[in-house]
C-alpha cells in the first residue's frame, strides 16, 4: 500500500474548507431527511443529487458522504421519539430508545445514538480503508467457475417471498 498516497489524499479532504463546508451541510441536512419516517439515508442522496452537479468532484462526494451519514444517524431521532424508525437501521434502535423517551431519558437516548453512530461510521470507514485493497486482489483472482458458484450460491440462499415463511431461502427448508 502507498502510504504517501494515502496520506496525501486524507490531507486534501481534511484541510480544504470547501470540502469540510459540504460535508457538514451534508450531515446537517441527511440528519433532517433521515428524521423522516420512511425518508431513507439513500432516498436522500437520490434527492439531493442534483445540487452536486455543478459542484467539483471531491466537495460533491463530501456533500453525498454526509447526507448518507448523517441520514442514518438522522433515522434514530423519530425511533426514539416517535416509535417510527427512519430508516431501516434505525430499527433496532426503536426497541430501546423509545422506552427510554418514555422515562424521560430522550436525551441520553440520542446521545447513545449519535456516539454509535459515529463509532461505527469511523471504524467502518478504517476497515474499508485497509482492507479494500486486499479484497480486491481476491476478487481479481475469481475465474468464472467461482463467478459461477457466487451466483448460484446466492440464488439458493435468497428468501423466496411465495413459500410460508418469506424469510426462508431453498437451502434452509431443505436443511
Amino acid at each position: 500500500m502507498d502510504w504517501s498516497l494515502l496520506f496525501s489524499s486524507y490531507a486534501d479532504v481534511f484541510l480544504s474548507p470547501t470540502v469540510l463546508l459540504m460535508t457538514l451541510l451534508g450531515a446537517v441536512g441527511g440528519v433532517l431527511l433521515g428524521a423522516i419516517p420512511g425518508m431513507t439515508a439513500t432516498m436522500g442522496v437520490a434527492l439531493l443529487i442534483p445540487f452536486s452537479f455543478g459542484m467539483d468532484l471531491i466537495p460533491s462526494v463530501g456533500l453525498l458522504l454526509g447526507i448518507y451519514c448523517g441520514g442514518m444517524y438522522g433515522g434514530s431521532i423519530s425511533a426514539i421519539l416517535i416509535h417510527a424508525p427512519g430508516t431501516p437501521s434505525a430499527a433496532a434502535t426503536l426497541l430501546d430508545g423509545y422506552p427510554m423517551a418514555q422515562k424521560g431519558e430522550a436525551g441520553k437516548a440520542l446521545s447513545v445514538a449519535m456516539f454509535s453512530s459515529f463509532c461505527g461510521g469511523v471504524i467502518g470507514a478504517l476497515i474499508m480503508t485497509f482492507l479494500s485493497p486486499l479484497v480486491a486482489k481476491v476478487a481479481m483472482k475469481f475465474t468464472s467457475a467461482e463467478m459461477l458458484m457466487l451466483a448460484v450460491f446466492g440464488a439458493l440462499t435468497r428468501p423466496t417471498p411465495n413459500s410460508a415463511s418469506p424469510s426462508a431461502s431453498p437451502v434452509s427448508r431443505a436443511a
